[in-house]
């Protein structure tokens, strides 16, 4: 069977469990006794197991399956969790990262099969008591059912350990007793195939549509979720005879046997009433590491009649491809510039008739309402990024002998897909600049009255139509001399420059490409390819990164990002009779000013405004479009604010509040930072959209 039409799913189910196994084991770093814990490795291990072999790559399946088997003896207790423990765990999670990159480059998980890893593993298996056999033991339930001869009556009669409760036992008996037969059958599956878990399904396809389904063993979830051996079991109501039912399931492809027997109702085996306990225990221990008849224990009340099948919710999201979305969303800016031209046509005409306008109006209603829907469709917590950094600042600071801890808050803070997937190499960079260059050793922290273990904040929250993200540190801070010193030495700025520049200038030196105040280059930093990368990121997503930094206190980085990259509200302004728009997310108040209110600073002009100082930007001189308006008559001034700077554009009116689509200028206006994109008008006219941040 072709599984390549898998591979995505594979890749992306793949990533999540080696993240979770990342963070759980984490987790079990600082509380080794946690049994939730250990459940929840062994279970992500298990199912990454289960998807490499359907996929056909063994050596991956190997690897994983070693770290079963660890697991199934930590959870037995015959393991005890130590440090060294975790390391080669650790280890195995960058060798199963390093087989999942492999594959999506190349479709193959290449050639290392990582035999040291694999012993030192063997070697944690061996530790403990009676620990030898372990594996053996751990691989029992698998061998059984690769013998057909030696297992096929054992096979026959495994649906006899099913256990029913009291309301399905009657309505067992209901059925027999209105003359419909009653079967109980075990199915087995090729140890060849690929999906078994498409196989059962077609199997319950092909009895459904001659019967209905009672019960199932394992519950039908497990089935679906592909946690069960290569066999089922189930009990069903249905008029046929067993052999056309038999025929049914033979008629699947890659069903190696189906046996079955009329339900005697003499033999069943109960349950009591309150099986949810045992239940839970079952489900949380796995079906790899138990005999079938504890799977078969596992089946019960919960996944009784047909509503068993269709009853589980606990999955609510569905992937979508990226270029779907896309497109989706292309048509939702069709949508809205039609709108607009709607709107343009009504004002244009006069009077027309309320009917029409309650329609427009209605309309407008729709498309911000779909507009809406489809970019909480593309959003997504930050949280997919930020959670596999814990480990690298554990990582960082073995490897930098620094006692460390990372804090994270806002991982809930949703931005846009596709700023989602560029946002994690910046945040990298300035995390491990922090770890290496923010945070003093232990002995000088102790020297400094700080505590020997260092602190590092990422901190996401909304601001307005921007997504803010913080990196800070409790370490050193920037010192600004050192900075002019390697500036010097490296040519970027003369003595003079040097000399004159202030706190800020120097700062922003440590953005320049191939700078770095590192004294010898590691494989943790030195090169100067770190915080030029952040900056050129940021910037190409709309964004600006900004630095504070005390001597000694520590030093904060600020990511400033757009919402969103495809629709926003937007303020319609002209400026020398051309119209442009500016983000509504920007615009913190508009103001009426007299030219007798303009004062000068240092040559600027300024506003004094409700206690704040602002200065003036008058955009019909950046623009170079000259003004309509005399300089006598009053300033219309928009208010934008960035971080906490505010400064107040001058136009020369104002059109209103428009919903506006955003397109790019591609290569002919890229230099033009101040220009963030263009629109279509109702009219058809273009407008260009000015980005605040870069003109402040």
């Amino acid at each position: 069977m072709d599984v390549s039409q898998y591979l995505e799913i594979f890749l992306d189910e793949s990533r999540e469990h080696i993240q979770n196994l990342n963070t759980q084991i984490m987790d079990l770093e600082q509380n080794p006794e946690s049994e939730n814990t250990i459940n929840e490795i062994f279970r992500a291990a298990h199912s990454l197991k289960g998807m490499a072999g359907t996929m056909g790559y063994k050596r991956m399946q190997t690897l994983t399956h070693d770290m079963e088997n660890v697991f199934s003896e930590v959870r037995n207790g015959n393991i005890k969790v130590k440090a060294n423990m975790i390391d080669i765990l650790f280890q195995c999670l960058d060798a199963l990262e390093e087989y999942v990159d492999n594959i999506q480059n190349t479709a193959d998980e290449g050639t290392n099969d990582n035999a040291p890893l694999i012993k030192m593993l063997n070697d944690i298996l061996n530790e403990g008591k009676g620990a030898a056999a372990a594996p053996a033991a751990a691989e029992a339930p698998r061998e059984t059912p690769a013998a057909p001869t030696a297992g096929s009556g054992a096979l026959e009669e495994k649906w006899h350990e099913i256990k029913l409760d009291s309301s399905q036992l009657t309505v067992l008996k209901e059925a027999l007793a209105q003359g419909k037969k009653v079967y109980g059958l075990t199915v087995k599956v090729q140890e060849t195939c690929i999906l078994k878990a498409a196989r059962a399904f077609l199997v319950f396809k092909a009895i459904e549509e001659l019967g209905e389904i009672m019960v199932s063993c394992p519950p039908v979830q497990d089935i679906e979720d592909e946690k069960f051996d290569f066999d089922f079991s189930l009990i069903c109501i249905t008029e046929c005879s067993l052999d056309k039912l038999l025929a049914a399931v033979r008629n699947v492809s890659e069903i190696e046997s189906a046996k079955g027997a009329a339900w005697d109702p003499n033999t069943v085996v109960t349950v009591e009433e309150e099986p949810e306990e045992p239940k839970k225990e079952e489900v949380t221990t796995e079906k790899a590491a138990v005999a079938p008849v504890a799977n078969a224990e596992a089946a019960p009340a919960k996944n009784t009649e047909k509503k068993a099948v269709s009853k589980p919710v606990v999955n609510r999201t569905v992937r979508v491809d990226i270029e779907k979305l896309d497109s989706l969303m292309n048509l939702v800016s069709e949508l809205i510039i039609a709108k607009n031209s709607l709107v343009s046509a009504t004002s244009s005409i006069g009077n027309v008739g309320n009917e029409f306008n309650e329609q427009v109006e209605y309309l407008e209603s729709v498309t911000t309402n779909l507009h809406e829907s489809v970019m909480k469709v593309r959003m997504v917590p930050i949280e997919s990024v930020v959670t596999k950094f814990p480990r690298m600042i554990r990582d960082l600071s073995k490897k930098l002998d620094k006692k460390m801890e990372l804090y994270m808050s806002g991982e809930e803070t949703e931005l846009d897909r596709t700023v989602v997937d560029e946002i994690g190499d910046p945040l990298m960079h300035l995390l491990r600049n922090s770890a290496d260059h923010g945070l003093e050793s232990a002995e000088v922290r102790k020297e400094r009255g700080k505590p020997e273990v260092g602190s590092i904040f990422l901190d996401a929250y909304q601001d307005g139509n921007n997504v803010v993200i913080e990196v800070r540190d409790d370490g050193n801070g920037i010192d600004t001399e050192a900075v002019k010193r390697k500036a010097l030495e490296k040519g970027v700025v003369t003595r003079e420059q040097a000399d004159s520049m202030s706190e800020k200038e120097a700062i922003e030196l440590l953005f320049h490409a191939g700078f770095s105040t590192s004294e010898k280059v590691s494989d943790v930093s030195g090169r100067g390819v770190g915080l030029d990368v952040v900056k050129s990121k940021i910037e190409a997503l709309s964004g600006d990164v900004e630095v504070k930094s005390k001597l000694g206190e520590g030093s904060t980085w600020i990511i400033r990002l757009p919402l969103t990259l495809a629709i926003i509200q937007a303020l319609m302004v002209t400026v020398g009779g051309e119209k442009y728009a500016i983000s509504l997310g920007s615009i913190q108040t508009i103001e009426d000013i007299s030219p007798a209110d303009i004062k000068l600073v240092q040559t600027e002009e300024v506003i004094h405004l409700r206690g704040s100082v602002i200065p003036l930007i008058r955009l019909s001189e950046i623009l170079d479009a000259p003004s309509t308006k005399s300089s006598d008559e009053n300033l219309v001034v928009v208010i934008v604010k960035k971080g906490d700077k505010l400064a107040g554009l001058v136009v020369d009116e104002l059109i209103g509040q428009q919903e506006i689509v955003i397109k790019s200028m591609g290569k002919y206006i890229s230099k033009c930072k101040m220009i963030s994109g263009a629109t279509i008008l109702g009219n058809g006219e273009v407008a260009l959209i000015l980005d605040a941040n870069a003109i402040i």
